[in-house]
């Protein structure tokens, strides 16, 4: 789906930038191979597994506003290996990142303050003069997200979940939903028609999405512990993409979503921030920690005390990683509210999920969650 093509296949800025990584990222949960075990010229960003790496890549690519082939060679479009060649903007930018790291050792004491987006701003040049029109018009929305501490007045979580639990019909009856299969559609940032799309899900936070797109199917597995992304290689680099760390838990938290008995315990250090507004819903914004120090911040509709987004983000070596869950259209499903429609933002894509069907507490063969198998489809056409 293209939720590995943009944001995987945005690697856009050099398969060979890194920095060592902080403490609790050397720690994976599953044995995952380093982004230099599977990538050629990989000179700075050693030691953080794939998808961390591809996840710095899109990093880059939304930070200066740039895709895959201003950064690599034109002949990427056409064959991966080609991602590896150096040219002079990927030098670069390694020099960047060194300048950035170098900054921020000096002045911050080694934290994250200055980024590449301090500067950039979307564009490929820092920004060095004020724009005017954006000083003299209205100041863009603020976007939740951003890490906060309980606020002062403001209710505990608790009570906050509770109603949430509540609207959604209830601890009892939420605790009755054990599995579903659904069906419906999705559609890619850059996709011209839907695919169709079938899910397999369990309380026991086991989850299989599949989309049967044009290139061939993309799966996307948890089995309760670990998590991979298997496609076709015309549309990411490698075929079969293990999650690991925060982006695991943040996967897992959008699993929880769909079985949220269990939403106090998927997070901790819950806090309550002050409220904002989302488009013209007023909403209740709680954040909490997931278990890999990622966080998540849930915003809640004030009148109906349903979700309507979820942002999370993870840590990389050079800045936050952030993913907007938006979510919209709750039916019910066996006396449980149940969202038929969410879409999935990231720093390089956009995927939107449409539910048509859904069929609650069937049982699912155990091997639906199994590790997908690799797509052994050819690269992609030039």
């Amino acid at each position: 789906m293209r939720r590995t093509i943009v944001g995987l296949g945005t690697a856009s800025i050099a398969w060979g930038l890194t920095v060592a990584v902080a403490g609790g990222q050397a720690a994976q949960r599953q044995q995952a191979p380093m982004a230099e075990d599977v990538f050629k010229n990989v000179q700075i960003l050693k030691g953080i597994p794939v998808d961390r790496f591809m996840g710095t890549m899109g990093f880059f690519s939304a930070s200066l506003g740039l895709n895959c082939t201003d950064c690599h060679v034109g002949e990427s479009g056409g064959d991966w290996a080609r991602y590896a060649d150096d040219i002079p903007l990927k030098r670069t930018a390694r020099r960047m990142m060194l300048m950035v790291n170098s900054i921020n050792q000096m002045n911050f004491g080694g934290r994250q303050v200055v980024t590449c987006n301090t500067c950039h701003r979307g564009t490929n040049r820092p920004n060095v003069m004020p724009s005017l029109a954006l000083l003299y018009s209205s100041p863009p929305p603020v976007e939740p997200g951003e890490l906060f501490r309980q606020a002062d007045g403001q209710p505990p979580a608790d009570r906050i979940l509770d109603r949430y639990l509540q609207a959604l019909g209830g601890p009892d009856r939420l605790s009755t939903l054990a599995s579903f299969v659904a069906s419906g559609t999705y559609m890619g940032y850059d996709d011209t028609e839907k695919s169709a799309l079938e899910i397999f899900a369990n309380a026991q936070g086991q989850r299989t999405t599949v989309v049967h797109g044009r290139a061939g199917d993309t799966t996307t597995t948890l089995d309760g512990r670990n998590g991979w992304i298997a496609g076709p290689l015309s549309e990411r680099p490698v075929p079969l993409l293990a999650l690991t760390g925060q982006e695991l838990d943040g996967v897992k938290l959008e699993a929880e979503v769909f079985f949220p008995a269990r939403i106090k315990q998927a997070l901790t250090n819950w806090r309550v921030g002050f409220p904002t507004s989302i488009d013209d819903h007023e909403v209740i914004v709680v954040q909490g920690t997931t278990a890999g120090g990622g966080t998540a911040t849930l915003c809640f509709d004030d009148k109906t005390s349903l979700l309507l987004r979820m942002v999370r983000f993870v840590e990389s070596p050079v800045g936050r990683i952030v993913t907007q869950v938006d979510y919209s259209d709750y039916r019910d499903v066996a006396g449980v509210k149940v969202p038929f429609h969410w879409t999935v933002t990231w720093l390089d894509g956009r995927s939107g999920y449409e539910l048509s069907t859904v069929q609650p507490n069937v049982r699912i063969d155990p091997a639906k969650f199994a590790t997908p198998p690799s797509s052994t489809s050819a690269n992609p056409r030039p």
